[in-house]
């Protein structure tokens, strides 16, 4: 077993536009941000309770940290239940259930006059704002987003650990093929580096969330996340404007995932057993020249 070399990221209390654009976006290089929304009403407002009291009785799905098995669907929750009785639960004790993905414009859509879209040069995709909810024993399994976006990451009411892996770190990290996760056999806080040598040469990036903090995570980022107690996020995605970016998500999106969802829907677990080898067979040529 081991520890992954990582080192701290660059904490900022506020940055102005030009210099974000010149230090941080065009380097492509993450950040973490104090002050950006202490201006904001949601700085005052946004605690559990808060959304606790304005969830009515909505149903809602909940995932936990177990990875899907055979032709189970990434998508399917573990269960279901009402937003108020799952906040509860995060206030309470720890749990590893957490909520994937709540979109705020379709649920709360009066939240959106607690925050602003932060004028620091990214052109935000505003029909997607969504929250992100996890309890004190939630993880949130290694992966890089889909749709490839700048993000800006808000974290609210708790604390959370982020470890971020830039791209060009991917051939260390047994990317499986078809999927933006890697090997879900891969416990990322006590890597085995035995059985999984490439990964003693991953360089990654670490940060700590508190309440109103902010995270840009520069696209194509991987990134795993852990809740250290109750508490909630909201990302702020901004679309890929390089071009090669842009035509890497789109076939992320339309070609990518089908075949993924396809092949999984006829084959279930041989396939999925199938492409953890080939993740296996090709980040162990990456390192042949290492060694």
């Amino acid at each position: 077993m081991g520890t992954f070399k990582t080192t701290p990221i660059t904490v900022l209390e506020t940055i102005s536009k030009e210099d974000f654009i010149r230090n941080y976006y065009k380097p492509q290089k993450p950040v973490l941000l104090k002050g950006l929304t202490k201006d904001w009403p949601a700085y005052e407002k946004w605690s559990l309770d808060y959304i606790q009291g304005k969830a009515g009785d909505q149903i809602v799905p909940l995932y936990n940290n177990e990875p899907a098995k055979d032709k189970q669907s990434v998508y399917a929750p573990v269960e279901e239940m009402k937003l108020a009785e799952y906040i509860e639960i995060l206030k309470t004790k720890p749990t590893d259930l957490r909520i994937f993905f709540y979109e705020i414009l379709k649920k709360m859509p009066d939240l959106v006059n607690d925050f602003e879209y932060p004028d620091i040069g990214l052109k935000f995709f505003k029909k997607l704002p969504a929250l992100f909810f996890g309890g004190g024993e939630s993880k949130v399994f290694m992966h890089y987003d889909i749709d490839l976006p700048d993000s800006m990451h808000f974290h609210f009411d708790g604390h959370k650990h982020v470890t971020l892996f830039s791209p060009e770190q991917t051939k260390y990290l047994y990317r499986v093929p078809y999927s933006i996760h890697n090997l879900e056999s891969i416990d990322m806080d006590d890597p085995d580096f035995e059985k999984y040598p490439a990964l003693q040469y991953a360089e990654g990036i670490t940060a700590n969330m508190e309440h109103g903090d902010a995270l840009f995570m520069p696209s194509g980022y991987w990134h795993y996340i852990k809740y250290l107690d109750g508490g909630f996020s909201m990302t702020l995605r901004a679309l890929p404007r390089r071009p090669l970016k842009f035509a890497n998500m789109l076939y992320n999106v339309l070609i990518m995932r089908n075949i993924d969802n396809f092949t999984r829907k006829h084959w279930g677990q041989k396939w999925l057993d199938y492409k953890d080898r080939k993740a296996i067979e090709k980040t162990h040529k990456n390192i042949l020249n290492l060694t």
